[in-house]
């Protein structure tokens, strides 16, 4: 089994729809989509939702009424204003450092575990999907991801699966720390833009921390040949391979449109693109076992 994990910079580079081509030309795989913080693979892939399941992390405070003196310790010793004029608390406010919990003499403060969101998994057209919606202003979104991730390697090798095929998250925190650990390969799409190299060098410096082997992907090249070719050198000065090059084509966003991916779409242009780029990158990894 070979995990492959498609991941940017930052957002808006095109990695979902290339994580949604790798998806329909590949066999025997499970997608999993890692972007939580704002999930949208299942825009082009329909996935039925077959189980869905509650996430639950971090913790907030919550007071007892009936136990609470309204001796005011917890509203002294609260950073963060999160103890209400009642002794109650705010729970947008509280960041769940338990101080309250502790200084209380009555005991009447309780750190209860948070629902942070949901994770599901879908079945689609090209086999399984795991994906996970985190609530609004939630955070761990990187445990949320390690646990979307091991779900879909658990399918994976329970089927005798040839692939995961990941859709990471955008940029270089901890959401994309838990997409890259322990991968085959990590798949950078860039777009030629000075922005666009400046965070793929930043993304990438995380992936080589990480032991992980880098492989570029140039998406809406012709927009910019002269950046194009600065990535190109850049590139090749620092030993990254790049699988290929994608052009800007309106059949794209047409695609998204149809809740289609762009292999279903289109037959030339940058489905042919694609094509070669999951051919080369199916023999590069195959070579590695």
């Amino acid at each position: 089994m070979k995990q492959i994990v498609i991941i940017s910079g930052k957002g808006g580079t095109g990695k979902t729809v290339i994580t949604g081509a790798f998806a329909a030309l590949a066999e025997d795989k499970v997608m999993v989509d890692c972007d939580v913080d704002a999930a949208d693979l299942h825009l082009i892939l329909d996935p039925e939702i077959k189980q869905s399941h509650i996430f639950r992390s971090g913790v907030t405070a919550f007071t007892h009424k009936e136990l609470c003196e309204g001796c005011g310790v917890c509203k002294t010793v609260c950073r963060f204003e999160a103890v209400k004029d009642d002794f109650t608390i705010d729970p947008v406010s509280c960041e769940g450092c338990a101080f309250c919990s502790l200084v209380c003499p009555q005991n009447a403060i309780q750190m209860k575990t948070n629902v942070s969101g949901k994770w599901f998994v879908s079945g689609t057209r090209f086999g399984p999907l795991v994906h996970a919606r985190l609530g609004v202003a939630e955070e761990n979104s990187g445990k949320l991801v390690s646990l979307v991730r091991q779900k879909a390697k658990e399918i994976a090798e329970s089927k005798n699966y040839k692939w995961v095929i990941i859709d990471g998250s955008p940029g270089i925190g901890c959401p994309v720390i838990a997409s890259i650990t322990g991968v085959d390969c990590a798949v950078i799409v860039i777009e030629p833009t000075l922005s666009g190299l400046h965070d793929a060098r930043r993304v990438i410096d995380v992936v080589k921390y990480f032991n992980v082997p880098a492989k570029i992907i140039i998406n809406k090249y012709d927009l910019n040949h002269d950046m194009t070719k600065k990535i190109e050198r850049w590139s090749e000065d620092n030993n990254i391979q790049i699988l290929g090059k994608i052009i800007f084509d309106k059949a794209v966003v047409e695609s998204v449109v149809e809740g289609k991916t762009i292999i279903e779409y289109s037959n030339d242009g940058v489905t042919k693109a694609l094509r070669n780029i999951w051919r080369l990158l199916e023999e590069e990894l195959d070579r590695t076992n």
